[in-house]
């Protein structure tokens, strides 16, 4: 089972991926990071994902039926699976991982749009955090 900097690696060779960050929407804090950093800073890119991924991660309106607002307790599958991106030149997606502690954390990948193929990383990506270790 591949723990942070594995994932991440395999995450880089997803085709049109320019960077991938593991990071914690509690804290904003980038877990392990590589590739470029969009707009040049990852620890401030992963400060203003967090706040993005927090705040779907928190909302009712967007949970699954039956799923309450706040976060996934436990144990539990997050809310929200991944949240998708688009700017004219690229996709920014973040696929939210479950922990067998508090599932605070997601996979954020940033994909060429011309070279990406964001299906594809979609699914990848869902792989990789089914299968990545923390702790």
């Amino acid at each position: 089972m591949p723990g942070i900097d594995e994932s991440l690696l395999e995450a880089m060779r997803l085709p049109g991926a320019r960077g991938a960050s593991l990071v914690d929407w509690i804290s904003g804090l980038a877990l392990g990071a590589v590739g470029e950093a969009p707009g040049g800073d990852w620890e401030a890119t992963a400060a203003e994902t967090a706040e993005l991924g927090r705040h779907v991660a928190e909302s009712g309106s967007l949970a699954a039926d039956g799923a309450e607002a706040g976060g996934a307790e436990p144990g539990q599958e997050p809310p929200v699976e991944d949240l998708i991106a688009t700017t004219g030149d690229a996709y920014h997606l973040l696929r939210f991982v479950s922990t067998p502690f508090d599932s605070t954390v997601f996979l954020h990948l940033w994909l060429d749009r011309n070279d990406g193929n964001l299906a594809l990383a979609r699914i990848r990506l869902a792989e990789m955090a089914d299968r990545l270790v923390l702790g």
